[in-house]
């Protein structure tokens, strides 16, 4: 669990949005909120985890939590999500657009449109939805800060996922775009860029199943280890803190050296 004293007060009070706050990234990102004192909408359409992580907030952390189902690639839940945060506490202060789905293994031309489409409309689109709803409501108040989701994928590419490298990319340009739409409104839009994480995505993906995979995977990064969620979460935290608040359009790699190679 998270447990970064420097973060404990930095959200007191704040509201934040956390999309695919059921599992992963997603639920250590929104626990640490939650420790730093946030009320924190747990959104995801996975109900069960949703729920499990709001429960989680509220009983073992300083903050607050409300559950919403929430599919990205549904404006009227998007929308819903972003009135709950309004209706419930207030307002809101933070974002963090990280709902997505892990891609095919497919070559370019051998990728169904419907894969294709899915993996775009979750990854991509799916942002660019949160914060069409989000970013009219940060206006309204003081401003706040954007976090998206994006991939070591969205700075490289890598044989096999046309979508999922695609989207990534596209998360890339857009936290850039937003950034300097509103560099000026008190709105800060950043990334986050994970290398690979010990997530149920990954399990989904057979590789923490599979230990030759496993190792192979771990080789490809030059601390010979994956990721934690939490280290996500803290990079996370700290790009929607004050302590980063001349910090807007970046893209920070959390990769152990992947990227670096």
């Amino acid at each position: 669990m998270f447990n970064c004293m420097t973060h404990h007060s930095s959200f007191d009070g704040k509201t934040v949005v956390v999309t695919g706050a059921g599992s992963g990234i997603g639920r250590e990102t929104a626990i640490a909120f939650g420790n730093g004192g946030a009320n924190v909408v747990v959104a995801d359409v996975d109900v069960e985890g949703g729920e499990e992580t709001a429960a989680t907030i509220t009983e073992e952390t300083e903050g607050h939590a409300t559950f919403a189902e929430v599919d990205v690639t549904v404006d009227a839940d998007v929308e819903r999500m972003v009135e709950t945060a309004t209706a419930e506490y207030g307002g809101l202060d933070v974002a963090f657009n990280n709902a997505g789905v892990g891609g095919t293994f497919d070559a370019t031309e051998e990728i169904t449109e419907e894969d294709w489409q899915r993996i775009i409309d979750v990854n991509l689109t799916g942002v660019w939805r949160c914060m069409r709803t989000e970013i009219p409501v940060l206006l309204e108040g003081d401003g706040g800060a954007i976090v998206n989701t994006a991939s070591i994928l969205g700075k490289a590419g890598e044989a096999g996922t046309p979508a999922y490298t695609a989207a990534k990319h596209g998360v890339v340009g857009l936290t850039k775009v937003a950034a300097l739409d509103h560099a000026t409104d008190g709105i800060r839009v950043n990334a986050v860029c994970p290398g690979y994480i010990e997530t149920q995505m990954l399990d989904d993906a057979g590789v923490t199943k599979d230990e030759e995979l496993l190792e192979q995977t771990k080789e490809l990064h030059p601390m010979k280890r994956l990721g934690t969620a939490e280290e996500i979460a803290d990079a996370v935290l700290w790009l929607a803190s004050e302590q980063a608040s001349f910090a807007t359009g970046e893209t920070l790699v959390i990769d152990g050296g992947y990227l670096s190679r």
